[in-house]
């Protein structure tokens, strides 16, 4: 049996893979396994890594963990895609096989220049040869490591670009998750990290050449926020610098801040030249319990593109489905834009693909209650008005919307998971996306974001209140995934 701390080999993994048919197989057959989102084939799923299309194929690399369901030993697995709606799935690519890396491939991102795909990623360790470490200022290496590949499936060999020693002398052994990007001839990368003190932040580097890398600058707060700020992201988009991360340790602020750990964006203005930079207007990304780890990337049509871990670290509520040996998924795809200053989020236009055709269109009124039964579906509701409003999604699952606050109420079938909250000026529209166990509510054009894992499995949808508008609704299709079980 594999174990947690020892290296693995891609011929480790086939071997484990030929044996464990009939795991495969259980996991296959379990009704809560999702239609239209990406899932482990058996195991867990964490953190999207490596996102990029090259050569017209999207490249959806992820924290993989096939031997089991609680993400014990870290590979990346890999789909890729031309529409979003057909996939193939691949085999994982990337196995904690080195001195670098022996305890877990960790999270990492792709840049693309020059028909070449480079790759960064942390290469986990964990020491034991002393019983004193808390592995949080002692006792682990997080490696930045580095390779490429010229058609994302066929890989050069890893080479260490900073280890541990390297980083600042102030900061704990918690270092990770590199992103890189290019502007005015200079590459950059931010890690996430946390200081000896506890205090999170990112870590600024740049290069000439994606080998050689020195330190330029920290980016934090003024004031503390979290411990450590996981997962970090630097993009530019309609004259706006946006900083997504992940920040560990945020105290609960009313309905702000819920979850265990936070993802969120920040408008930043960074000079480059004097490394001097102002933050402003930080944003939770996602309302609902399970959603982290986001990464975005630039496709051929110039989109930023974002895809999360439909998850989240840490968290007291749980996943049934471990049960059945799997557990996690990714979210759909959603094309990011700034709109009246505003960082937007909307599922991307391929998924419109999904739809059967049996559409049903509806108009609701004031005092009147709509009921139709739908299991995996999309809906989009338009509001002229509404001052207030009670949606069942499916069976004892709810969205209320009173006093200019809209609640997320999963009941008794959250596994856990009870009510996520946001405050709205007016509610304008709402688009849900409805898998089995799961629902993402785009809220107002994307402005607000609910994603959850959900545990109802009777379809309902009714909607009553002092409101009216219409509703559209969709069944939805499958994803067409090649490989697999169901291959075999």
């Amino acid at each position: 049996m594999l174990k947690k701390y020892e290296k693995v080999y891609k011929e480790d993994y086939q071997l484990w893979y030929e044996e464990n048919k009939d795991y495969r197989e259980k996991v296959s057959k379990d009704p809560r396994r999702l239609q239209f989102h990406l899932m482990p084939e058996t195991g867990w799923m964490n953190d999207p890594n490596g996102l990029c299309q090259f050569k017209g194929i999207y490249h959806i690399y992820y924290q993989y963990t096939p031997f089991e369901p609680t993400g014990e030993l870290k590979l990346w697995g890999h789909y890729t895609t031309k529409d979003f709606i057909h996939y193939k799935m691949d085999d994982p690519v990337l196995f904690p096989n080195s001195d670098y890396d022996a305890h877990g491939a960790y999270s990492g991102s792709a840049f693309v220049e020059n028909d070449e795909i480079h790759f960064f990623y942390t290469g986990n360790l964990k020491f034991f040869d002393r019983d004193d470490y808390d592995y949080i200022n002692s006792g682990r290496g997080s490696n930045t490591i580095t390779f490429s590949s010229k058609n994302g499936h066929d890989f050069s060999e890893k080479e260490l670009l900073i280890p541990t020693d390297r980083y600042p002398s102030d900061m704990s052994n918690h270092i990770r998750d590199p992103k890189v990007w290019e502007q005015n001839g200079v590459y950059y990368m931010v890690l996430g990290a946390r200081d000896q003190e506890g205090t999170g932040m990112l870590l600024l580097y740049e290069s000439k050449d994606l080998k050689n890398w020195s330190y330029k600058n920290r980016i934090t707060t003024e004031e503390k926020f979290g411990y450590m700020w996981e997962c970090p992201d630097f993009f530019e988009m309609d004259g706006e610098q946006i900083l997504m991360s992940c920040p560990q340790g945020v105290e609960t602020r009313g309905i702000d801040f819920e979850n265990v750990h936070q993802c969120t964006a920040m408008k930043i203005n960074y000079d480059f030249d004097t490394d001097e930079y102002e933050i402003t207007d930080l944003k939770l990304m996602d309302r609902g319990f399970d959603f982290y780890a986001p990464q975005t990337f630039l496709d051929e049509k110039g989109r930023r593109i974002l895809i999360g871990w439909m998850g989240i670290p840490d968290a007291e509520y749980t996943n049934p489905t471990t049960d059945m040996g799997w557990q996690h998924a990714l979210t759909i795809p959603r094309k990011l834009s700034i709109r009246e200053g505003k960082l937007i989020q909307e599922p991307i236009e391929e998924l419109k693909q999904l739809r059967g055709d049996e559409k049903i269109t509806l108009l609701f009124r004031e005092d009147k209650k709509i009921s139709k039964t739908n299991y995996v579906y999309e809906a989009e509701i338009a509001f002229e008005k509404c001052n207030n409003m009670r949606i069942e999604l499916r069976k004892g699952i709810f969205l209320f919307y009173e006093d200019q606050t809209l609640t997320l109420d999963l009941g008794s079938y959250g596994a856990g998971r009870t009510t996520r909250k946001v405050r709205l000026e007016e509610l304008k529209s709402l688009q849900v996306f409805a898998d089995t166990t799961s629902v993402e509510i785009f809220v107002n054009g994307g402005e607000e974001v609910f994603t959850s894992r959900i545990y109802s499995l009777e379809g309902c949808l009714s909607i009553e209140g002092n409101c009216h508008g219409q509703m559209t609704i969709y069944p939805l299709n499958a994803f067409a995934i090649e490989g697999g079980y169901d291959e075999e």
